[in-house]
């Protein structure tokens, strides 16, 4: 029988903590959250590996869950209040939109895999998040109808600065992303003030990269 409350202790402490995640809210949060309630059921022994795992691998691309670091230290940048409105986009099965509920004031977690939205809407509601809602549809299209919101973050890397999300934020508001395909990725923090654009580098990361964030193909003469 596997101790789940002590491999989360351990990914908090080994993964987490060491990667200079410091916010007290956001690491009791993560000691709190079951991960393993938002992996397949054959796959949970699995849930607390410091890595980027699939949680899809029938569906093209193969959807993965941020590693625990980068989610953490993503999250840690974007600096989350209980007051704020999120976007999670690419919430996957779940996780992130759980642990942003936790800090957030409400969270909206856009997926257009119908069979991961359906586990995320699942393992949320048995959680008893009363404050997040999942939702379906292109994730490079972001939620206008819940829009606008304090802060976005995307469950994955993007080959391209995310214009039609960031017209989604708020005046002060906050975009936390992956920008980068590979080991060369960048997790950049943006902010939309009174219609202008700035962005600066937070850390390295890779992640995958989410389906519709692609550089568009370039011509060759």
């Amino acid at each position: 029988m596997i101790d789940f409350a002590a491999a989360r202790r351990m990914m908090v402490d080994g993964q987490v903590r060491t990667a200079d995640v410091t916010d007290p809210r956001l690491i009791a949060a993560m000691l709190a959250l079951p991960r393993e309630r938002f992996f397949p059921e054959d796959k949970i022994s699995l849930a607390y590996l410091d890595l980027d795992f699939p949680v899809s691998e029938d569906g093209l691309p193969v959807r993965r869950l941020l590693k625990p670091m980068v989610l953490g230290k993503l999250i840690q940048v974007a600096e989350v209040t209980d007051t704020d409105h999120v976007l999670d986009v690419g919430c996957a099965s779940g996780y992130s939109t759980a642990l942003l509920s936790s800090l957030a004031g409400t969270v909206v977690g856009l997926e257009e895999d119908p069979m991961l939205a359906r586990q995320a809407s699942a393992a949320i509601a048995a959680l008893g998040a009363a404050n997040t809602k999942i939702v379906m549809g292109p994730l490079a299209r972001g939620c206008p109808e819940q829009a606008p919101y304090d802060l976005i973050v995307l469950q994955g890397s993007t080959e391209v600065v995310p214009t039609a999300l960031l017209k989604q934020l708020k005046n002060g508001g906050r975009l936390a992303c992956v920008l980068g395909r590979g080991p060369g990725g960048k997790a950049m923090l943006y902010r939309m003030i009174e219609g202008d654009l700035s962005g600066r580098p937070m850390f390295d990361a890779a992640a995958a990269l989410l389906p519709g964030f692609s550089k568009p193909p370039e011509f060759v003469f």
